[in-house]
């Protein structure tokens, strides 16, 4: 196996890999020239968005800053709205449904790190996908940890830490996030 196809298989993998790092450094000159742009160049931007992700729907809006590991592992539904300074370390999938809206400062984690100290040393890591459901609100600041799936119209309190799967219609938050109320 390639150290890619570790990484998209969630298997420890080198992320200094030369084609992982190729890829890292082309999404970077991309968002960096995305990130550049005034409002008056806003359709020159969407168009550099759209080639950025692996795939999004129609009437996806990003206010810059907007940063990522790849690009091509994010996959948006129609109408996702992310507020300025939201980031995504898309090692893996992150898939996001309809009518999402990412506050301010959003992070969205698929890269980790093993647990133990010496696998830990060795520089490997890996990563595990990210799935937000249809109709849900992040509220700015909250960080959504890797392998962890938001259900359908939930609202994700700010500031909340997300490490677990919530379910439909509820309110999560806090560090760790906790259903809040349902909905």
């Amino acid at each position: 196996m390639t150290e890619k196809q570790k990484m998209l298989s969630g298997n420890l993998y080198n992320a200094t890999d030369s084609t992982l790092t190729a890829e890292r450094h082309h999404a970077r000159l991309l968002f960096q020239k995305i990130n550049a742009m005034s409002d008056e160049e806003k359709e020159e931007r969407n168009k550099l968005l759209y080639e950025l992700m692996g795939s999004a729907g129609e009437g996806m809006w990003i206010e810059p800053p907007f940063q990522c590991d790849y690009g091509y592992n994010i996959h948006l539904g129609e109408k996702v709205f992310m507020n300025f300074n939201c980031c995504i370390l898309d090692v893996m999938e992150v898939r996001m449904g309809n009518n999402v809206l990412l506050g301010p400062a959003v992070q969205i984690y698929t890269a980790t790190h093993p647990i133990d100290a010496k696998e830990r040393a060795s520089g490997l890591e890996f990563a595990k996908p990210v799935t937000i459901g249809n109709d849900v609100w992040i509220g700015g600041g909250a960080i959504i940890c890797p392998g962890v799936t938001i259900g359908d119209r939930v609202v994700v309190g700010a500031g909340a830490v997300v490490t677990k799967d919530v379910p439909d219609d509820v309110f999560v938050g806090g560090n760790p996030a906790k259903i809040i109320k349902k909905i």
